[in-house]
C-alpha cells in the first residue's frame, strides 16, 4: 500500500528530539471542558446537584438562585469556549481562563457557601499559574468574519440551551405550552423580555435570568470579536515575492513546485542567510507548507529551523504537502518530523514524447479527430499576448472555473496573466463558430508556471463546458509539441495521490488489503477525482516521482489532511460572497499589482 512506510519512525524521532510538548496545557483544557460542562448541567438541570453526581457538583459556582444559575451558565459556556485555546497553549485563552476561575471561586462562596466548590476551582487555577510559561502561543490569523461566526454558532447553542432550561420544569409549569410558544419564549428571553411560557413560584424569575445570560454571552463575545484588533491572515509582499523569484532565477529548476510558492496567499520565512525559504498557509491551525524549501539545498536547515519556530510560537500544527523525497529527507532530518508518500507527479520527458505506437493509440485518435472537427491550438509565453486577448483569457478562465471556489494549493498559482508572470506558457484552443460566445473563437485553456529554465509545470485547464470533449488532450499534446520551441525539455503534469496503490491494487496477484484500499479509493473518486486524475495522467506515458507528506505525529493526519482539503478548496468554510463581488475584488488585485509591475518597470 502506498504512503505505508515513514522516511524517520517516531521512535527514532522521540530519541533524538525528546518527547512531544508538555502534557500540562491538553490535562487543563481537558480538566475546563469538564467544569464548563458541570457549569451547564448545574445551569440547566435543576435536579442535577440532588443527583449522584453532586459531591461533583458543588466545584460549580453557585447553584442555587436564578442569578447563580445564570453564572453557572454564563462560565460554563466560557470555559468550553476557552477549551480548545488552552489545549493550544494561547496566552489569551490562558489570561481569560486565570480571570474567570477566580470569579468563578468567589460566586462559590458568595452564592453558595461553600469552601470546597471554591477550593476545586482555586485548584484548576494552581496548575495555570505553575506552568504560565507554556501558555505562550500568539494569537492565529484572524478576521471580523468570526465576529458573525461566533454569533450564528453562539445563537444556535443558545436558542437549544434555552429550549432545555424552558423546558425542563414540569411540574412549574402552568398549562401546556406548545413547541412554538417555547420556542418564543426563549428568543424573548435572549433579549430580556418575557414571553408567553408562565411558572409557578420564582421559577419564571430563574429561567429568565438564565435565557438573558446567555442572550448576554452571547452579545458581548459577538462585539468582542468584532471589535478586537485583527489579525489578517500573512500575505507575500511585493518585497518577499522579489526575494522569491531571485530564488528562482538560481534554483527554480530543482522542483517543480518550486514557482507555486508565488502564490500571494502565501507568507514566507527566509533562512539567516537569505539564501532558502519556506512558503505556508495557516489553515484551522495547521501550518502547511507545500513541495520543497525555495533555494539553496544547504540553507533549507535555517529556513526550516524559522518555519518550526514560527509553528511554536503560535502553537501551530505543522505540515509539508507535496514535497519531493529529497525534501522529505531533509525535513525529517532537521526538525524530527515523519514522512509518508501521499502520491506521484506525472513528468513528461520531451525527447521520449510521441504520439506513435500503441501506447498512445487513444490520444492519437482523439486529437486527430479533434483537429478535423476544425480546432486549432496556440502556445505562446504570457509575455507574447496581447491585452486584449489577455484580458480574454483571464475572463474565460474565471467563467469556465465550475465551481465557485478557486482550488489548488500546492500546484495552483491562483492567477492567471499577470504582468510578473510572463515566462508562463499558454496554450488555447479555438474554433471559429457561427456564433461566437463571449469569448470570440476561445474554446479551452492550459496554464503552465516555469519549471526552472528548461521546464514547465501545469497550473490550470479551463474549457467551455459547450467544446467537445478532449480539449486538454489536445492542449497537452499542443504543448509538448511546442515544448521545443521555447527550450523546455520536461513538464510536470498533475499530482496523482495515492497511484501506487491504484496501480498495483488492479494488477493480478494484488492482495485483500491492497485491493480494499484501492476499492476504497475509486469509491472516494467519485467526489475528489483520485482515480480518474491518475488515468488521465497515464495516457500520456509520464515518469512518475512521488511526492510525501510531512507531519509531526499520526494523530495531526486527520487534521492536516482536512486543513489540505480547505487550502485545495474542496472544503470552503469561508462565508460565501456574491459571484460580482468574488469577479469585483479578483478583478481589484489584478489591476493593483498591474499597477505596481507597470510602475517598477518603468522605474
Amino acid at each position: 500500500m502506498s504512503g505505508g512506510v515513514p522516511i524517520r519512525s517516531t521512535r527514532l524521532r522521540r530519541a533524538l528530539h525528546g518527547p512531544r510538548p508538555e502534557a500540562v496545557p491538553v490535562l487543563v483544557a481537558r480538566a475546563g471542558a469538564l467544569v464548563g460542562l458541570l457549569d451547564i448541567a448545574a445551569g440547566v438541570f435543576p435536579r442535577f446537584r440532588h443527583s449522584r453526581m453532586h459531591t461533583m457538583a458543588e466545584v460549580l459556582p453557585g447553584a442555587l438562585g436564578p442569578f447563580a444559575a445564570a453564572l453557572s451558565l454564563s462560565t460554563g459556556v466560557l470555559l468550553l469556549l476557552l477549551a480548545h485555546g488552552l489545549r493550544r497553549r494561547k496566552r489569551r485563552a490562558w489570561r481569560a481562563a486565570v480571570a474567570l476561575l477566580p470569579a468563578g471561586a468567589l460566586a462559590q462562596f458568595t452564592y453558595r457557601h461553600s469552601l470546597v466548590g471554591a477550593a476545586i476551582s482555586l485548584a484548576l487555577l494552581v496548575p495555570l499559574v505553575r506552568h504560565r510559561d507554556q501558555f505562550r502561543a500568539l494569537p492565529d490569523p484572524r478576521s471580523r468574519w468570526r465576529a458573525l461566526a461566533n454569533f450564528v454558532l453562539m445563537g444556535a447553542g443558545s436558542l437549544v440551551l434555552g429550549l432545555i432550561i424552558v423546558s425542563v420544569h414540569p411540574n412549574r409549569l402552568v398549562g401546556d405550552p406548545s413547541l412554538a410558544d417555547r420556542i418564543t419564549h426563549v428568543l424573548y428571553g435572549l433579549f430580556g423580555f418575557e414571553g408567553p411560557v408562565d411558572y409557578q413560584g420564582d421559577t419564571s424569575w430563574t429561567v429568565g435570568v438564565s435565557l438573558g445570560a446567555l442572550g448576554l454571552l452571547t452579545a458581548i463575545t459577538t462585539i468582542y470579536l468584532a471589535f478586537r484588533p485583527e489579525h489578517p491572515a500573512a500575505q507575500l509582499t511585493e518585497e518577499d515575492e522579489s526575494r522569491l523569484r531571485a530564488l528562482l532565477a538560481k534554483h527554480g529548476g530543482r522542483d517543480s513546485l518550486g514557482h507555486f510558492a508565488l502564490r500571494r496567499d502565501k507568507a514566507v520565512v527566509f533562512s539567516p542567510s537569505g539564501k532558502a525559504a519556506v512558503t505556508y498557509r495557516v489553515v484551522s491551525g495547521v501550518m502547511l507548507a507545500s513541495g520543497d524549501p525555495i533555494g539553496d539545498v544547504e540553507a533549507w536547515p535555517g529556513a526550516i529551523e524559522r518555519f518550526m519556530d514560527e509553528a511554536k510560537a503560535h502553537s501551530w500544527t505543522p505540515a509539508v504537502m507535496g514535497c519531493s523525497e529529497t525534501g522529505g529527507e531533509v525535513w525529517t532530518r532537521e526538525t524530527g518530523l515523519d514522512a509518508l508518500e501521499l502520491g506521484d507527479e506525472a513528468v513528461v520527458d520531451v525527447a521520449d514524447f510521441s504520439l506513435a505506437g500503441r501506447a498512445m493509440r487513444n490520444v492519437r485518435q482523439m486529437v486527430k479527430r479533434i483537429e478535423r472537427a476544425g480546432y486549432e491550438t496556440r502556445v505562446r509565453r504570457v509575455r507574447d499576448l496581447g491585452e486584449t486577448e489577455l484580458e480574454r483569457v483571464r475572463q474565460a478562465a474565471e467563467d469556465w472555473r465550475g465551481t465557485d471556489t478557486e482550488r489548488g494549493f500546492s500546484m495552483a498559482l491562483g492567477r492567471i496573466g499577470d504582468l510578473a508572470d510572463g515566462d508562463c506558457l499558454i496554450a488555447t484552443a479555438h474554433k471559429a463558430d457561427d456564433q461566437p460566445g463571449p469569448y470570440g473563437d476561445l474554446k479551452a485553456i492550459l496554464h503552465f508556471v516555469p519549471w526552472g529554465t528548461d521546464g514547465a509545470s501545469l497550473d490550470l485547464m479551463r474549457r467551455d463546458r459547450s467544446a467537445d470533449p478532449g480539449m486538454n488532450e489536445l492542449l497537452i499534446v499542443a504543448a509538448l509539441q511546442a515544448a521545443p520551441k521555447f527550450d523546455i525539455t520536461r513538464v510536470s503534469l498533475n499530482f496523482a495521490m495515492f497511484r501506487s496503490a491504484l496501480a498495483r491494487g488492479e494488477k493480478i496477484g494484488a492482495g485483500p488489503v491492497l485491493r480494499a484500499w484501492r476499492g476504497l479509493l475509486v469509491f472516494l473518486s467519485r467526489w475528489f477525482q483520485i482515480e480518474s486524475l491518475y488515468k488521465f495522467n497515464a495516457k500520456f506515458q509520464p515518469r512518475w516521482e512521488p511526492r510525501f507528506v510531512v507531519y509531526r505525529a499520526s494523530g495531526d493526519l486527520p487534521r492536516i489532511g482536512f486543513a489540505a482539503m480547505q487550502a485545495e478548496g474542496f472544503v470552503n468554510l469561508a462565508l460565501p460572497l456574491p459571484r460580482f463581488l468574488r469577479r469585483r475584488s479578483h478583478t481589484a488585485r489584478t489591476c493593483a499589482h498591474a499597477v505596481a509591475e507597470r510602475d517598477v518597470r518603468a522605474a
